[in-house]
């Protein structure tokens, strides 16, 4: 009787086959890029033929290796499914979202959520990293981005990113909304990591004139500053719609600014998925349509 491979080199050959990247594969496994490698090289000594061509940026597969791919990650999923049988918790779902798409768009959604399916435990992972479906268990994400996001994951569109300018009333007592131009470059600035602020103004064709403006680490704060009255906030509308519709913030000016990524919610590619993330899935377009 044949005798296995090293389940260690299969295992790193099924997550760089899908992710194309020895650097990505050890961050999922929680290894060392040297390890993927040698793991891989291991196993390809093994086998006695190459698995991958190595590129100037990533890996590709080799036709052999595609096709020992295919079957490998089939038995991994195989055993996903039969620990998942094992031992489920069907009425768990676990989501990965950015802390600022929690705070701003998740979080005060999650009632209607909770009223509508309370036999569902709807778990949260806030974090700026890109959490793993693997790795990390994670049933759900929410993630910006540009289509494709890879053979292993389904995607659907949540928000197209349009990107206004905001601020709280208590800014413009005694201005005249909407702002001019003249007038916006003027007003305190409030910046985030993604940093929009110049290309908004060069669309304007205006030169800032405000000074050094408050930096923040993340879009929800940036929110709350501008909330708090410390300046004029860049982010998606949607984020923003119920402070909005509230009076809690205002639109400053009319023009609005097309983002370079969308929203997606991201969900394994699978033949069947439990009822519960069939549900949490349905229910997150639903209410972005809404």
């Amino acid at each position: 009787m044949s005798q296995l491979p090293p389940l260690n080199g299969l295992r790193a050959f099924d997550v760089a086959g899908r992710c194309l990247n020895f650097r990505a594969a050890a961050d999922e496994l929680g290894v060392t890029q040297g390890a993927v490698a040698q793991h891989v090289r291991q196993l390809e000594a093994y086998l006695g033929t190459k698995l991958f061509e190595r590129l100037p940026k990533g890996v590709a597969l080799t036709s052999v290796g595609r096709r020992y791919h295919g079957t490998v990650a089939t038995a991994f999923e195989a055993l996903r499914t039969a620990t998942d049988d094992l031992k489920p918790e069907p009425g768990k779902v676990l989501v990965s979202v950015t802390p600022t798409f929690a705070a701003k768009w998740l979080i005060p959604n999650l009632p209607d959520f909770s009223a509508k399916h309370p036999e569902i435990d709807l778990r949260i992972l806030a974090t700026e990293k890109v959490s793993s479906f693997h790795g990390d268990g994670i049933d759900l994400a929410v993630r910006q981005g540009e289509p494709p996001f890879g053979a292993a994951l389904e995607a659907h569109l949540l928000f197209r990113q349009e990107v206004i300018a905001v601020a709280a009333p208590s800014l413009f007592e005694g201005l005249v909304l909407p702002v001019d131009a003249e007038g916006l470059a003027k007003l305190p600035k409030l910046h985030d990591t993604h940093d929009l602020w110049p290309e908004f103004l060069r669309l304007k064709d205006v030169e800032d004139k405000s000074g050094r403006g408050l930096r923040l680490s993340q879009t929800s704060l940036a929110v709350d500053a501008a909330l708090y009255g410390q300046g004029v906030a860049l982010v998606s509308r949607f984020l923003v719609a119920g402070d909005i519709a509230a009076k809690r913030l205002v639109q400053i000016t009319p023009d609005t600014m097309p983002g370079k990524q969308d929203f997606y919610l991201l969900a394994a590619r699978k033949t069947k998925h439990n009822a519960a993330i069939n549900t949490a899935l349905t229910w997150l377009l639903a209410r972005a349509e809404e």
